[in-house]
């Protein structure tokens, strides 16, 4: 019995001193998850503020905006600390901003059927592509449109029997878009066609111009109507060799389409929108980061959110 006795008050206390190291080991992963969670955010910071400065840097350089500027090469191995940074600036004005489909509370019919065209080049279907434009409209307020049966609309006298009170702007009907990830529960919408419109769409908080320096070919194309995907991607071999559009009217110019007016091109060869793709790592731990920056003249850009862990 005194045997039996020891061996139970032994193996009681192999299980008591087992559970204790195990719990010992779990605060210890979690000391070493939240350090690196800190380390990591510092980092991130640290890259974010570099980004920053290389674009403010760049702006005062030449206030063009093109591939093969410091912006555009990857920031790696950045130390800080026991903690590595890498980055990746992207232009967001080298793709169709969705913001666009709505103007002054109506459907801007330009931006809809290049939004459509660019949908049909990148392989999205009609019906997902008509769902898109469709949620984002519906996430603006809408104004209604003037009708030969109301003419008045758009006057307001200010009084309550005003022929326009009856074109009270219409409240939004969904939440608005803040990036093109949030379309990922559309339905129709799968893990496929959701990458294609992130290499080619954007959602930014202002109306903005493609850049004729940054966009793809795809982009173009849709952009300026009439132009096809094979004369675009002629237009950015020789653009990406070396010759890159120096105004509005040069990119006109090298469309070679006399009859196309240049206000109806809305290309521009700058850009105030980029978006920073970051990542923080430690041995095998990695945190990561989105942030979307604007360019401001004479200043270091904004940040207008960022996001950790995305």
């Amino acid at each position: 019995m005194a045997v039996i006795s020891a061996l139970l008050i032994a193996a009681v206390v192999a299980v008591i001193a087992a559970g204790m190291i195990e719990r010992q080991g779990l605060l210890t992963r979690q000391v070493e998850n939240r350090q690196l969670a800190l380390q990591g955010q510092w980092a991130l910071e640290g890259g974010l503020q570099l980004s920053r400065q290389v674009l403010f840097e760049q702006r005062l350089r030449d206030p063009l905006v093109r591939a093969g500027q410091p912006w555009s090469r990857p920031m790696r191995d950045v130390p800080s600390g026991s903690v590595r940074f890498d980055g990746q600036l992207e232009d967001e004005q080298s793709k169709f901003n969705l913001r666009n489909l709505v103007v002054d509370g109506q459907v801007d019919a330009e931006a809809l059927a290049t939004f459509q065209r660019l949908c049909a080049l990148i392989g999205v279907n009609e019906r997902l592509a008509t769902a898109i434009a469709g949620q984002v409209i519906d996430s603006y307020p809408q104004r209604p449109l003037a009708t030969p049966s109301n003419p008045g609309l758009g006057l307001d006298s200010g009084r309550a029997t005003s022929p326009s009170s009856a074109a009270e702007v219409l409240p939004a009907r969904r939440p608005m878009l803040r990036s093109v990830e949030a379309l990922a529960g559309l339905k129709g919408m799968d893990g496929d066609a959701l990458a294609r419109l992130r290499r080619f769409v954007t959602v930014l908080p202002a109306l903005t111009w493609i850049n004729g320096n940054t966009a793809s070919a795809e982009v173009l194309a849709a952009q300026v109507p009439g132009l096809s995907l094979q004369q675009a991607a002629v237009l950015v071999a020789e653009r990406d060799g070396g010759r890159w559009f120096i105004n509005r009217g040069d990119f006109v110019n090298r469309l070679r389409m006399p009859s196309l007016a240049m206000a109806n091109v809305r290309v521009g060869i700058n850009s105030d929108w980029f978006r920073l793709h970051g990542l923080a790592r430690q041995g095998n731990r990695e945190l990561a980061l989105q942030a979307l920056l604007r360019q401001r003249e004479g200043r270091l850009p904004d940040v207008i959110w960022r996001r950790v862990g995305a």
